[in-house]
């Protein structure tokens, strides 16, 4: 049997459409040549001179939201309860065994950018792909916006998934989805003009919300789900450990034993 690895991760990186203009993140590079004095600090009576071609140490400085990159949303992100009234869990409260458990990728490039998925919807992909769900199953939703991450319309790409969408995948035991868009809902451009016409606010985050009935995370700003088959690979999205945080960076990964 062989392995193999398909990285399911953006790189977090300055100066790119990753997120809105008052999210995105900031990045200060330090050279080996920037640190040397700092190094030589540490250590009264060494010089720059005395350390190898004058270098210190490489260094990065971030200024950071925890939702910037890819990352898990905890249940306290979407609302300050889950399950119909309980405390939501923070970050670092999310149970290890969500974060580790077999992969179903429904695909649905084909949807136009703000689309609202059905149950329907997803029933017919599961059809397809010859699926049916268990506990703990982690979905990931392959969209339009995943090729433009980076450019200039990705926050206004890639369908969304409603509150009775999400509701569907969670009444079956589902607890981790993940979505290659900047949100598990419909773009905010999007909802923004909905809610202009209609005045209804229960369209806004609505598959978010859908924790105050059934906790759950979700990963947002996956990357290379199109590469993944349809299932039969395992999904690896262990949170960063921030305590009583909204949200956690992960490295998210598809392992595929063949």
């Amino acid at each position: 049997m062989t392995r193999h690895f398909i990285d399911l991760s953006v790189a977090l990186e300055s100066d790119i459409a990753s997120d809105p203009d008052i999210m995105l993140p900031e990045i200060e590079y330090y050279t080996h040549k920037d640190t040397a004095e700092q190094m030589a600090g540490f250590f009264p009576g060494l010089s720059v001179d005395d350390l190898p071609e004058g270098e210190g140490w490489a260094l990065e400085k971030l200024t950071l939201y925890t939702h910037n990159g890819t990352h898990l949303d905890a249940p306290y992100h979407h609302h300050s309860t889950m399950n119909g009234g309980e405390r939501a869990i923070t970050i670092d409260e999310v149970p290890l065994e969500w974060c580790f458990a077999p992969g179903i990728k429904l695909d649905f490039r084909h949807l136009p950018d703000a689309h609202i998925v059905t149950p329907a919807e997803i029933d017919a992909e599961l059809k397809r792909i010859g699926h049916t769900l268990s506990p703990l199953d982690i979905v990931l939703v392959n969209t339009a916006a995943g090729s433009r991450y980076g450019e200039a319309d990705y926050l206004e790409r890639g369908c969304g998934m409603g509150r009775d969408a999400t509701l569907y995948l969670l009444e079956q035991g589902v607890r981790v989805t993940g979505t290659d868009a900047w949100s598990w809902d419909a773009p905010f451009p999007a909802t923004a003009k909905r809610f202009a016409d209609e005045k209804d606010p229960s369209i806004i985050w609505e598959g978010h919300r859908a924790s105050m009935d059934i906790g759950y995370c979700h990963i947002e700003k996956l990357n290379n789900l199109e590469q993944l088959p349809s299932s039969g690979f395992t999904v690896s999205c262990f949170p960063f450990k921030i305590k009583a945080a909204s949200a956690g960076f992960v490295r998210a990964v598809a392992i595929i034993d063949d």
